[in-house]
């Protein structure tokens, strides 16, 4: 529980000042009109966010709009605390409170979660559908093993779509134009029929826009992109106690490959330097392709003692990508991708308690099965070797769980929750060369493990006023254990690397104060984290390890300020000391060596946003808004060794949006514009064979959408 080290102790007297809040009494002297309720069901059930005792950060309908979110891209890079692996685009890793995997292999599973809809999203590749018609989206912080499960180690992003709406014939049509050849089209309809009793919703959109990236070698367009989705949905209400919903949807993706460049070398007769980031010297275009598809049924039957709920889903993904890898066209050149096909499979039955229960709680028991098969190709020219790995993996796990929370007293409840898991995974890789790059050649290796634990929570939260609760919880996660995607030899292919854990000590306090005009939520918490599953590149290998333990030491604040006269801001912040204690490992030369004392990569110790917003109401009824975000993040490391030139620097944002809506609310058009000072900074860094390989986010991008509604 040590806290020391400077910055450190700053954030915990500035947390313990927060938690001190306000006096109770200024809530009584201002006249700014009141902040938006948000409801959200990061507790299987829906309750204000001011009274969940938990870290949630949530993303409405309005904001998701006017910030042109897109993707869970968009969405971590908005929300303090979170962090990804960008590289590829198409295959996010997320990393929230300094918790991550960047393992794509098929036996290996992530740190932090996706869910659509209450629906796992097991593998990276599938983490793919569109944000129009989407009601908010929700992002966890710290363990959420009791409720949503395996592999939620760091937490986990909620998205809920809009549910068909049994009252109101309604639709909506936008579209957008910008830079880079940037083309969207989306649209909505709601029809409700039989009297009320049921209603059909369907959304789909386009949306294309040419490479940020030239190839100088092809003249092709690099990280090119082409997004087309879908989702209809059918909901039956045929009496007060029977709710049936349904739902099925698709995303079809096909673009370019990334764009590597190489900013230094000591060798430029072999990879000739790249230092531009809109040119390339890629041999090939590339490609990153993906095709998706969803099913998904919910029903819901009020019983006299509770409600009873079954979830069910069954998702394909098809994935292949294939790109020049180092990004030139020198005389040792490296190129690869790889190809997946998974089918995802899940039922979840649920017991939850009745409305008028003076406890709310909920039971459950969930399965959960994957099968992937997956084949990784890398090929070099002139040196190394080239390789085609096979891998298939299949996974069945088990779940039963029960949460309560209980009112001691009407401002004092406590909450227990406690959760099964069993994984059983089986894993084939075979190596058909013919040669070795990054795995032992010739290999063929069947392997199987099973895995369980019991992962819980417990705490309690008090109102001090209705608007000002105070809470603290104890969670705990688990990852499941897997097996390597690189292994460099026999053994190493059939010994599978153990689970890990993280136990969460968290503190918050969530407040309204000044007639509700101003919202202020903080948390500080620590993370006990142990046998943490680390990736490491040892020469060619990449090589996963339980690395011994971590302690992640954190602050988090969001604000919202309702100011007045038309005037919003909205602020947040977070402090992230995520350090190994122990990382016992080997160096570039297979010698022994600790990294205790080294950060967790990919995450910064700061990373804030400050989001200040205009509303001028007209006298025509029209209203005009503008809005500005500022984004900073300070420097990461992207591997545990922390060495150069692995390092990135601190990055800053700057987002815009300024819009007119029509008297009836009808139609709205809005000018936008993303990363406005053309920020280029690095999202994959790799030093190999005395190269140093790095790739870029997007550059300043801008247009125009005009949305219709009726």
């Amino acid at each position: 529980m040590k806290l020391g080290k400077g910055r450190a102790s700053l954030c915990a007297g500035v947390a313990l000042t927060a938690l001190l809040g306000l006096p109770a009494q200024a809530q009584e002297t201002a006249q700014a009109s009141t902040v938006d309720e948000i409801v959200v069901t990061a507790q299987r059930r829906s309750e204000r966010l001011q009274d969940v005792p938990v870290t949630v950060t949530a993303f409405g309908a309005a904001q998701i709009e006017e910030s042109h979110i897109v993707g869970v891209q968009d969405i971590i890079t908005r929300t303090p605390g979170l962090s990804f692996d960008a590289f590829p685009a198409s295959e996010p890793r997320l990393f929230i409170r300094g918790i991550g995997s960047s393992d794509r292999g098929s036996g290996g599973d992530p740190s932090a979660a996706v869910f659509l809809d209450e629906i796992y999203l097991g593998r990276p590749s599938a983490i793919a559908f569109d944000v129009f018609d989407i009601e908010r989206i929700e992002v966890l912080k710290g363990p959420q093993g009791t409720l949503y499960g395996r592999n939620v180690v760091g937490g986990a992003i909620n998205v809920i779509t809009r549910a068909p709406d049994l009252s109101n014939l309604a639709g909506a049509l936008e579209g957008t134009l910008g830079n880079y050849d940037r083309r969207e089209l989306a649209g909505m309809v709601n029809v409700p029929f039989a009297d009320g009793v049921a209603a059909f919703r369907l959304s789909g959109s386009i949306r294309k826009h040419d490479g940020y990236t030239e190839s100088t070698v092809t003249g092709g367009d690099l990280e090119s992109g082409d997004t087309r989705s879908a989702r209809a949905q059918l909901l039956l209400e045929p009496n007060d106690k029977l709710r049936i919903h349904l739902t099925a949807d698709t995303t079809t993706d096909r673009g370019t490959g990334p764009a590597n460049h190489i900013l230094f070398t000591s060798r430029p007769d072999r990879y000739p330097l790249s230092l531009d980031p809109s040119k390339s010297l890629a041999t090939i275009d590339g490609r990153q392709d993906r095709d998706t598809f969803g099913l998904r049924s919910e029903v819901s039957w009020s019983l006299p003692f509770a409600t009873l709920s079954y979830l069910g889903s069954h998702r394909e993904v098809d994935y292949e990508s294939y790109y020049d890898f180092d990004g030139s066209n020198g005389t040792r050149g490296i190129e690869g991708g790889d190809t997946e096909h998974s089918e995802l499979t899940s039922n979840e039955l649920r017991l939850l308690s009745p409305d008028d229960s003076k406890a709310t709680w909920v039971l459950g028991i969930y399965g959960y099965r994957a099968k992937t098969d997956r084949a990784v190709r890398n090929n070099t020219f002139n040196f190394a070797g080239r390789e085609r790995v096979v891998q298939d993996s299949s996974l069945k796990s088990h779940a039963v769980y029960g949460d309560i929370t209980y009112p001691l007293t009407d401002r004092l409840n406590l909450i227990a929750g406690v959760r099964y898991t069993k994984d059983e995974k089986d894993y084939h890789i075979v190596n058909l060369g013919p040669q070795p790059f990054q795995t032992a050649f010739p290999l063929d290796a069947t392997a199987s493990a099973s895995f369980d634990a019991v992962t819980w929570r417990l705490g309690a939260d008090f109102h001090i006023t209705p608007n000002r609760m105070v809470y603290g919880m104890i969670s705990r996660g688990f990852k499941s254990g897997g097996f390597q995607d690189a292994p460099s030899s026999l053994t190493a292919a059939v010994t599978p690397f153990n689970p890990e854990y993280a136990t969460q000590y968290e503190l918050g306090l969530k407040q309204q104060f000044f007639d509700n005009a101003v919202t202020w939520n903080n948390s500080i918490y620590l993370i006990d984290y142990t046998d943490l599953q680390t990736g490491q590149t040892v020469g060619l290998a990449k090589i996963t390890n339980n690395a011994g333990a971590a302690t992640i030491k954190g602050y988090e604040t969001s604000l919202f300020w309702r100011i007045g006269a038309g005037f919003d801001l909205g602020a947040n912040y977070a402090y992230t000391d995520a350090t190994f204690d122990d990382f016992a490992t080997v160096d570039d030369n297979n010698s022994p060596i600790n990294l205790a004392g080294n950060r967790l990569s990919r995450t910064p110790r700061n990373k804030f946003t400050i989001s200040p917003s205009y509303t001028l109401e007209l006298a025509n009824g029209g209203e005009l808004r503008a809005t500005a975000e500022y984004r900073y993040e300070s420097l990461i490391y992207d591997d545990n060794s922390n060495l150069q030139p692995e390092v990135r620097q601190p990055t800053e944002f700057v987002d815009a949006n300024a819009g007119y809506t029509s008297p009836d609310g009808t139609w709205t058009l809005s000018a936008w514009a993303k990363n406005l000072t053309d920020e280029r900074t690095r999202t994959l860094q790799v030093f190999f064979n005395s190269t140093f390989f790095v790739a870029y986010n997007a550059p300043r991008t801008f247009g125009a959408t005009l949305r219709w509604n009726f």
